[in-house]
This record gives structure tokens, sequence and C-alpha cells, in this order.
């Protein structure tokens, strides 16, 4: 080692469990080019780090190149490796606008960057790059130019092939991929004009050359059953297939918990565990006990132990990676774990052994957590149970249900008493909890869409989620006490631009948002509950769930802003989440007395972990939504004349987003379709605004709108105002004309509703 940097590798064990040929940690190269101060050239790395056989070198080029891919390092034009962090370089991910323009979303957080139309000429939506802050843009928007590409997130793309005067192009289904795809002559696969097809990318587009590439799957016509789920599937690019390697370890796996693996663990079979799910869920990985402790309770949450099965290093572990999380679309899903492990070996299914993570915890009368401790267990489900069963008994008592259940009636009402409380201390702590509408739908024959109806949540709903709650609290603390690098689940407060934003709209309606410029959960919760008397109680919810930002994983501790928790982390299903596997294995390491720098993960590999689980989570998320709205338009052909009740859902500068009542179906009436005037966009208070007679269609209004159109390709629905005569609030006095300049008619609304 040189003399001028004599510090040994502190995260050389975690390496050598790693590989078999250790080489320095990611962590320890950065280091050196910290204290070096200057790029350096893979030649000088190798001198300091005293690597002399060819394996080592070799592999000290793969770990550099990797870490370039993950945007640790930036390699420059005179084939130096420096930081990134040194050179006033962003990294982070693409996300395209149907406009052609695109915005930098960089992985450790902070404000986007705006990406210009010219700087996504060579830059696609899913994209992983390195840009430099350029500057500022009209509208006082950082803006970014790329300097790099890490990761291209595109290999394949699905669209609709085009053949016009002998060229054939694809178009992209996904609206945020704005570039059309040449497909040169003789690589079409047969394909015809207007089919859906998937294309792999054989060359990326560039600032002076379009993407070219070749098809290789043809989907199918218009309208096929399936097709929705089938086109958002590929144009994500969601894993949908099992590799070779992956089935073959499955094979291996038992069917049934083998005795060799219950040894060491504690032994709780005899405790009525229960599940606690809804009718159609088919895997079962959280379990639940309540029983009193003194003034208070015991409560042990028992989540499946994925991470006994699905080791570092393996096939299983590289592909439950990629997926991050299960996908659940209306009537299918794509698991995060083949079936075997999902469904049967690691499902907490009713009277048989599995194996399990337990949280055991001790909470106070007032509902506050005290001591708890993790421990690996064996476990047996007494039964399998469904929300309703458990509504109806402690809630409706219903005495056939409590006499069917006549052995478990100590345990659920414990948890109900239990579940009282922690809904108490959850108002007290001021969690915020907006009245959202979640939604479900029906299938008649041959996969049709029959109906949309919402999801009635109820106490057993609540109670469970309140459990869950806690166990992952106190993971949080444990980890955070352990000082492991972990995931957690990190919702950070609103932004200054969106605060502002909130008060300009609050103030017009003489309300006002406690906390100063650093509000608190409980600040917004305050609000919430003295506006829900208002008539427009609603549109006040709107606004405030529009100004929180997402919820992320970072191994940064930065609390959950929205539940009001210091800290928060994902514990409780390890089955459809890999941060949540992630958590298991940091816990397990923790409880195997182990020092922390020999655990297998460090903070870097933690950034790069959770910058991949949130884009997986948000894949997921737009995945649905876009399968969702076709089903929607598909729902809507028939009904094309028909009139409908309607809520405004969403005002732009272009028109009023109506959802209609009673099923849930989202659609826009643009600006030229309103009656007899000139209408301009008032973004502070949400609303477009007559010029002449002063008539208001403001967020959350009521309305009756006629189905016009139905546009299948771009998942759009057209309404117009069925009648004239309705007269939306009016104006108490003219207001300033007020533009937002930039919008377009493809702009995407911000969802509406933020995970946990």
């Amino acid at each position: 080692m040189s003399k001028r940097f004599p510090k040994k590798d502190p995260f050389q064990q975690r390496e050598s469990e790693k590989y078999e040929n250790p080489i320095p940690s990611r962590e320890f190269i950065m280091e050196l080019l910290e204290h070096e101060g200057r790029p350096l050239n893979r030649e000088q790395i190798t001198a300091l780090l005293k690597l002399e056989d060819e394996v080592s070198i070799e592999a000290l080029r793969r770990r550099l190149r990797a870490m370039e891919r993950d945007g640790q390092l930036i390699y420059n034009r005179r084939g130096d490796y420096g930081l990134v962090r040194k050179m006033d370089l962003v990294r982070g991910r693409v996300i395209g606008h149907p406009e052609g323009f695109g915005f930098l979303v960089p992985d450790e957080g902070g404000g986007d960057l705006f990406l210009s139309a010219r700087e996504m000429r060579g830059a696609m939506h899913g994209d992983r790059v390195v840009a430099r802050v350029s500057g500022l843009d009209r509208r006082g928007r950082r803006e970014g130019s790329v300097v790099e590409i890490l990761e291209r997130g595109n290999k394949r793309v699905v669209g609709r092939y085009i053949e016009e005067a002998g060229v054939g192009f694809v178009t992209p289904d996904s609206k945020r991929l704005t570039q059309e795809i040449l497909i040169p002559t003789g690589e079409n696969y047969g394909a015809r004009n207007g089919q859906f097809v998937v294309v792999e990318i054989m060359e990326y587009p560039s600032a002076v050359r379009q993407a070219l590439g070749r098809v290789i799957e043809i989907l199918g016509e218009h309208l096929a059953p399936g097709m929705e789920i089938d086109i958002a599937i590929r144009a994500y690019q969601l894993p949908q297939e099992w590799s070779p390697l992956v089935e073959a370890e499955t094979e291996t796996l038992p069917m049934q918990v083998a005795e060799e693996d219950k040894k060491g663990r504690k032994d709780l079979r005899k405790m009525p565990l229960v599940t606690i799910d809804g009718e159609d869920s088919m895997d079962f990985d959280d379990a639940v006990y309540c029983e009193p402790d003194g003034d208070g309770w015991r409560l042990v949450v028992a989540i499946a132990d994925v991470s006994h099965y699905v080791q570092p290093g393996t096939a299983l572990d590289a592909e439950s990676r990629q997926r991050g999380n299960s996908v659940y679309f209306p009537g299918r899903v794509i698991p995060m774990l083949p079936e075997g492990l999902s469904n049967i070996l690691c499902s907490l299914n009713p009277d048989v052994d599995r194996l399990c993570m337990v949280c055991d915890m001790q909470v106070s009368a007032k509902g506050e957590l005290g001591d708890y401790h993790f421990y690996p267990a064996v476990m047996r489900s007494h039964a399998r149970m469904t929300y309703t069963k458990v509504a109806a008994i402690v809630v409706d008592n219903d005495p056939a249900l409590r006499e069917e259940y006549r052995a478990l009636l100590p345990h659920f009402d414990n948890l109900y008493k239990l579940y009282k409380a922690l809904h108490a201390r959850r108002a007290k702590r001021g969690a915020i909890d907006f009245d959202t509408t979640e939604t479900r739908v029906v299938f008649g024959e041959g996969k049709k869409i029959e109906r949309i109806v919402p999801v009635v949540r109820n106490d057993a709903h609540r109670l469970i989620e309140e459990c869950m709650l806690l166990a992952n609290v106190a993971t949080a603390d444990f980890l955070a006490k352990g000082k492991i690098p972990a995931l957690y689940r990190v919702h950070e407060p609103p932004s200054q631009e969106k605060l502002a934003g909130l008060r300009e709209f609050l103030g017009e309606l003489g309300l006002s948002l406690r906390g100063g410029e650093k509000p608190e959960a409980k600040h917004y919760a305050e609000l919430l509950a003295s506006v829900q008397a208002r008539p427009d109680a609603h549109l006040i919810q709107t606004v405030m769930l529009r100004s929180l930002s997402q919820a992320v994983y970072s191994p940064d501790n930065k609390g959950h802003f929205g539940l009001a928790y210091e800290a928060y982390a994902h514990f409780t299903s390890p089955i459809r989440r890999y941060p949540d596997l992630l958590v298991h294995r940091a816990i397990r390491h923790l409880l195997g007395k182990k020092k922390v720098e020999h655990f297998r993960y460090g903070v870097e590999d933690m950034l790069v972990l959770g910058e991949h689980c949130s884009m997986t989570e948000r894949r997921a998320d737009e995945a649905t939504r876009d399968a969702l709205d076709w089903l929607k338009c598909e729902y809507m052909l028939d009904k094309v004349g028909e009139e409908f009740d309607g809520i405004i859902s969403s005002v732009t500068s272009f028109g009023i987003f109506v959802e209609l009542q009673s099923i849930y179906v989202e659609g826009l009436v643009h600006i030229t379709s309103l009656h007899s005037d000139y209408y301009h966009f008032d973004p502070a208070k949400h609303r477009l605004l007559g010029e002449r007679t002063s008539r208001i269609y403001r967020l959350a209004d009521k309305v009756r709108v006629k189905v016009m159109r139905v546009d299948l390709d771009e998942r759009k629905l057209d309404f117009e105002l069925a009648d004239a005569g309705d007269k939306p609030a009016k104006a108490k006095a003219p207001a300033t004309e007020k533009r937002e300049g930039g919008e377009g008619e493809g702009k995407k609304r911000r969802n509406r509703r933020r995970r946990k």
C-alpha cells in the first residue's frame, strides 16, 4: 500500500465472503480517489492498491466498470476515473414526457433536472445517466445536459407497427417514449400494418440518428382478450419468465419444511397465530397474535422467512432482485418469487409448519411501542382468516362466526382492543389519513370488464395495517441502533415550492397550514380534520395530497413524513417486495452478532438497490395503471353518447378531467368544448375561469358529462358537458388571466394517491 494511503480496507472481510478472489471494496476505492484529490487512471489505481496478479487486476477492471455503470464513478476523455460528486455531476434516471422533453430524477434525492427535447434526442425514458447542471430554463427550473448514459432502460419496446411508403417503423405504446424506432427491410418478422409488436433495439438514438430495431414478437390485433396486460408487461419490460437456472434451483427446494431447518429456532407452533387477508389472496406472508401483558399487550408479528430459502449469490436472488416486487394486474399476478416459494413453501398456510422471522413487541395501554425483540421461529398458522370474517366477529359480533371460531375468540378480541389503542395513538401522533377510494375490476365472460367497484375497507383491514406499521417501526429502530446498511422507507416532507403553492391556495379560502417553513404531519392532519364539514373538503384534501412527495427506498433514514415516524422500514412482505428481503438479511446478520463491516452489503450497495427498488415499484404502478386505463376505455366503448354524473379530478390549461361517479373512469373535457366563453387557467386556485361569464370550473366541482369519444390507443376518453345549463360556481370578481406555459394535451397527471 502507498505510504500516502496506508489505511486497510475496512470491508475486506465482507469482500472475501462474497468473492473467491477478493478485491478492494467500492467504498475503499472511492476513499482512495477522495484521498488523492484527483481523477486516476486504472494503472494508477492498480499501483496504489498494490495489485500485481492478473486475476486481481482483471477483477479491479470489472469493478471499476460496474461502479461507472452505477454512477459512482465517471470515466473521462483522458481515461481517468473520477468521483461523480466531485465533478458537480448528477446521476439519476430519466423520466420522459410525452411532449419530447424529460426530467432527471437524482439518485441522491433533491430537485429534478429539466432535460430539453434536444438533450432527450439521445436519451430515452428509463435510462440511467450522468448529467451536468447547465443553468436555469425560462421557467426557473434547473436544466441539465447529459454527460454520459450509464445504462439503457429499454432493450425492448412494445408498440404498433406502421408501414408508410415502404418504410417500416414502430410507434412505442408508452407515451413517455417519444422516438419512433425504424425497422430495416427484412426485420419486421412478418408483421402487418397496425399490429402490436415487440421490437428489440439494435442501435439507440443519438442527436443525429433515429433508433433502429428488429421485430421479435407479434402480439396481435386490437381488443384481443388479455391484450392490455400483455402490452403493459412488455412495454414496461416486466420480467415474467423464469430462467432455467432459477427453475433448477427451485426444483431442489423441498415442498415442506425440513426438520433440519427447524433447529435453533423458537417453537411457536402452539401459539394461535393466524393470517388475515383478502378472500382472493394466494400468498400469506404475515401472521399475528395478541395477548394481554400488564396494562397493555404483547403483539407477535410473524413474517415468512424468505431469507432462509433465497440466499445471496443465487440465480433465485438475482431474479427476485431484478423484479423488485410482485406486480398485481386485474385478474393476473407476476410474482417476485416462483409459485413453489410464494404460494407453498414460504406462504404461512394453515395447519402446516413454516419458518418465520418474528417481531415480538410489548405495547402500552396508550398504544406506544415498548420493548421488542426479533428471533427466527417455526410456526403453524391456526386459521386462514379473511378481513370480512374478522370484521364480522369483532365489530358485528356475528353469533354464528363467534361460535365457529370460539377457540380463537380471545385472540381476536385482544387484537381489536389493541387496534383501538394503536388507532388512537396514530391520531395523537398526527399521521395523515387521506380519504381516498381504491377500485377493483370485476370481469365477466371472455375476460371482458363487467364493472368497476370500490374496495371497501373495514376495521379488520385497519387492524392488520396497524400491526404491520408497528412491526415496521420496531424494525427501523433495530436497524438504526445496529448501524447496519439497510433500506428504509423514506417519505420526505413537501418541497418549499409545493408548500408555497399549497399555502397560496389555502390563503384564497381563508385557511392556513401551521408549522411555518417545516410543517409536520400533524399540521396536515389538523387542517384536514378542521375542514371535514366544509362543502369543498374534497377539493382541499386533493390539493393537500398533491403537495406531498413520493415515498422511496433509501439507506439514508430521513423518516416517514406521512406516517409521522422518525424511522420506518418495510419488514412485513418479503414474498412480494425485495427491500423486505434485504431487511430480513440485515436483521439476521445483527442477530448473529456479526460485525457490521462484514455484512454483505455496504451503504453504496444499498444506494444502488434503493434506487432500483424504487424504480421497480414505480414501474409496477405505471404498468398496472396503463392496463387499467385500457380496460376502462374498453368498458366505455359501448357507452358513447351516454351521460354520467362526475366530479372534476384535475384542472389543466387545456381543460378539465372528470371522474365519473360510481364507475370511477376519468376523461377530458377539452377547453375548446366549454360553453361560449374564453377560459383561463388559474393554477393557484386549481380552476378555469370564464373571461366573459366569470363561470368557474374548479377541482372537486360536480358536473354532468356526455361521453363523446373513446381512444384505446391513447387510453383517453373525451367528454363534453351534458347541459349548457350546468352552472358551476361564479367568481366574485373578474380574475386576472394566469397561464402556465409549456403544458400540452399529452401531459400526464401526477398520482393522486401516495403509497405508504
